[in-house]
């Protein structure tokens, strides 16, 4: 069996004679149950948002931090065959940069992406967002999310859950929020491309408030960071997650995300829409 890739294998782009960045998505990151094959799901969200951030900034040569994406996600890629990402400068500045990436596979597009790319200024921030979390030694290191409906994805994370994991109706009754701390597998630093891949690296909070999920898919993902990670915020890669359901009705599911640094600093807010799948008849 080949062993699982890394985030950073996946983020090394190959050049195309055409310009283009070319990458095959393994299906170790599928979204789908590890108890069926990754066909049954699709390429993991947070792994394509990585992939968005790191395009524009290898594509065009970026240097200014990355301050908002936003991916829409528009028909699933197949696995293990090679996406295009076609990344293009909108705008540029002494301040502010705007960019978009195109993918494409066969020349059928399967998600596109803008980023905002800028500058701090001197001057201290304000924020009403501070919340030290819980002690990362103070949870249990076996709260993490296992059985057969982890998602493939899963592999690539290690979790520590405040009070969970509450996948399949934990949270029956209370709102439906999740609380882990979270790092990649493999111990890297926590950056953008990480921040963007664990942002969506829980089950949607929906599932926790019944034992029988509806399926649903990602249409849009928009992320805004606020402080970049470092090593004293973010120490050997970790940080705070709290996901949430704000509304669930109408065909459609919104969340909210915030990753906090272990001092209490806020690293990185992020909101997704799913659309419900329709439930086909017995």
């Amino acid at each position: 069996m080949t062993p699982p890739q890394s985030l950073d294998a996946i983020l090394a782009f190959q050049t195309l004679e055409d310009g283009a960045l070319s990458v095959a998505v393994p299906g170790h990151f599928s979204n789908g149950p590890n108890s069926l094959p990754p066909e049954k799901g699709f390429p993991f969200g947070g792994l394509l948002a990585a992939l968005c951030a790191q395009g524009m900034r290898e594509g065009l040569s970026l240097t200014a931090p990355l301050r908002s994406l936003s991916v829409q996600y528009l028909s699933a890629a197949r696995f293990g065959e090679p996406v295009s990402f076609r990344p293009r400068l909108l705008r540029g500045g002494r301040n502010v940069l705007y960019a978009a990436i195109e993918a494409d596979q066969d020349g059928r597009m399967t998600h596109h992406a803008t980023g905002t790319y800028g500058l701090d200024s001197a001057p201290p921030p304000a924020s009403p967002l501070h919340r030290v979390p819980p002690a990362l030694d103070s949870l249990n290191p076996e709260a993490r999310i296992h059985g057969p409906m982890a998602p493939h994805f899963s592999s690539q994370v290690e979790y520590r859950f405040d009070g969970g994991p509450n996948i399949l109706g934990g949270n029956e009754g209370k709102p439906a929020i999740e609380r882990t701390w979270m790092r990649m597998a493999d111990g890297r630093a926590l950056d953008e491309a990480a921040l963007c891949f664990l942002l969506d690296a829980v089950y949607p909070p929906a599932w926790t408030i019944t034992r029988t999920p509806a399926m649903m898919t990602t249409v849009d993902f928009r992320i805004d960071i606020l402080t970049d990670p470092t090593p004293e915020n973010a120490p050997d890669g970790w940080a705070f997650f709290e996901f949430s359901m704000i509304d669930l009705g109408l065909g459609w599911t919104v969340d909210d995300a915030v990753a906090w640094g272990a001092d209490g600093t806020p690293l990185a807010v992020a909101r997704q829409r799913r659309k419900l799948l329709p439930q086909r008849s017995a």
